[in-house]
């Protein structure tokens, strides 16, 4: 599941999960919730994801998230659409708050291994509104499990290209 492949023709590179911590390697899980089939759970706090399953299973997908002070503010949003390979471009108050790091990149980074989106992303959208934030890869795998984004979730490039194969436009996403 985290081999080594060519994607969009990008070279993907694998992921060792002998050397992950085991509960960080995609797995069903049991997970009782109302929400129906098809919704995303993300709990900042543990910094797992979970794509809802029938029967009350889930999917769980370890992730990387911001600090509390960047992430998204929790509640319900919608999947309002995906992205292969997207472009990535700061968004102003990232520019502002770290100028040295994110100014090189305020005209935007093209979709590849070198963009910090990864190779799929989710863009979330709230109350008719896009939230800025996304449910996206990254090219920092050990991110992973860890309260480093700039606010979005992160997840490795080959979990997201598996949520994102799941998952349908419109769908909700819960962000505990």
């Amino acid at each position: 599941m985290y081999a080594a492949r060519v994607d969009g023709g990008f070279a993907l590179a694998a992921v060792d999960p002998a050397t992950m911590n085991p509960e960080h390697i995609r797995q069903t899980v049991d997970y009782q919730t109302d929400e129906l089939p098809g919704s995303i759970i993300v709990d900042q706090q543990a910094r797992f994801l979970y794509f809802v399953l029938p029967e009350g299973k889930a999917i769980r997908y370890a992730v990387g998230v911001g600090p509390a002070a960047l992430g998204f503010d929790g509640g319900d949003a919608v999947i309002d659409r995906k992205g292969i390979w997207p472009r990535w471009t700061p968004t102003a108050s990232m520019v502002e708050r770290n100028p040295g790091h994110y100014g090189k990149f305020k005209d935007g980074v093209p979709g590849g291994i070198a963009n910090p989106m990864g190779a799929r992303a989710l863009y979330m959208q709230k109350d008719g509104h896009d939230t800025y934030y996304r449910v996206h890869g990254t090219n920092d795998p050990k991110s992973i499990g860890r309260a480093v984004s700039a606010g979005c979730i992160r997840m490795l490039n080959q979990d997201v290209i598996d949520l994102h194969a799941r998952v349908k436009t419109g769908a909700k996403i819960l962000v505990l």
